[in-house]
């Protein structure tokens, strides 16, 4: 092992999974304060010495803007602090549905947000379930790209569904659904759908027989919800048993709470790359990556393989 000390930090977005981490790691957080202005403007500083060490800061990008600034200046305050290295640990990867240009005139928002953290003085990424695996492109540092389904496999395995399908929400999920499905030895059905615009959802057709059986939802993440509570009720109506949805990130804006109650959806399961409402719905379970995360952190650090962390 190195003999540089490691040192976990959290940005204000994050604390509650980034206490998890250091507890499966071993530690505690290190101390950081944020000194807010009255217009806003916000000034994170390191209350321990970081000197020599590998700073890790775990930090999700949801709701993006102030997440992510206050994450390019806890990097930005380290670098300064003379920090050998310094580990950004994005659980949730904000701006990552804008990773091309699908239209003309727009920007590649992952791109520029991966130029940010360059810059800032990152030197290693960890971040889970990308929207598109492309992202890991965009870096010019090293970038360990984790998957949820090795927490969500087991979780899988231990409900023993009989007749189990698994579902892609949209096509660009067929990927990661037909990997599932090669797994589990299972069918595989897949949602196509159009959209008037952004969160709204035109026509939806699905492609496959639901008929008597138990289906699965895979997604990388719930925003609204519209997809995947529209998907649920057709599949009911097409003679689905059940339909459960496992999604890795729980955005879940505006009506999605109300959208996930009011559906026919048995349960909706989530990991904690982002903290949510459990007040607002039963329905909702989370499982935590925590683990995941302290191993793969604990074996970067040591330098070695984290191939045994990927299941599928």
């Amino acid at each position: 092992m190195t003999d540089k000390p490691i040192k976990l930090f959290a940005g204000r977005a994050s604390i509650e999974i980034a206490t998890k981490i250091a507890e499966s790691f071993g530690t505690t957080l290190g101390k950081v304060s944020i000194q807010e202005f009255s217009d806003g403007e916000f000034q994170p500083s390191f209350d321990e010495t970081v000197r020599g060490a590998h700073v890790i800061i775990v930090q999700s990008t949801f709701q993006p803007t102030d997440n992510l600034f206050e994450l390019l200046l806890m990097i930005d305050a380290a670098k300064r602090a003379s920090a050998y290295k310094i580990m950004a640990v994005i659980p949730y990867f904000g701006f990552a549905r804008q990773d091309r240009k699908d239209k003309p005139r727009v920007s590649i928002g992952s791109k520029l947000v991966a130029d940010l953290l360059s810059a800032a003085g990152v030197s290693r990424v960890i971040t889970l379930d990308l929207h598109a695996d492309q992202i890991q492109g965009f870096f010019n540092v090293p970038v360990d790209h984790l998957y949820a389904s090795s927490i969500f496999v087991p979780y899988i395995k231990n409900l023993n569904l009989k007749n189990l399908v698994l579902a892609a929400p949209d096509m660009g999920g067929t990927k990661r659904t037909n990997a599932y499905a090669k797994f589990f030895h299972s069918e595989m059905v897949i949602c196509h759908k159009s959209r008037k615009k952004a969160n709204e959802i035109g026509d939806m057709t699905i492609i496959g027989d639901v008929s008597g059986k138990n289906i699965i939802i895979l997604d990388d993440m719930i925003d609204t919800a519209g997809t995947i509570t529209k998907a649920a009720d057709m599949m009911m109506k097409k003679g689905a048993l059940t339909v459960r949805v496992i999604a890795t990130h729980p955005v879940l804006s505006g009506p999605a709470y109300d959208r996930i109650n009011n559906s026919q959806i048995t349960e909706v399961v989530v990991s904690d790359s982002i903290p949510i409402d459990h007040k607002k719905s039963n329905k909702i379970k989370v499982i935590s990556v925590a683990d995941v995360f302290s191993d793969v952190i604990k074996k970067g650090y040591q330098y070695k393989s984290i191939s045994s962390n990927f299941i599928i």
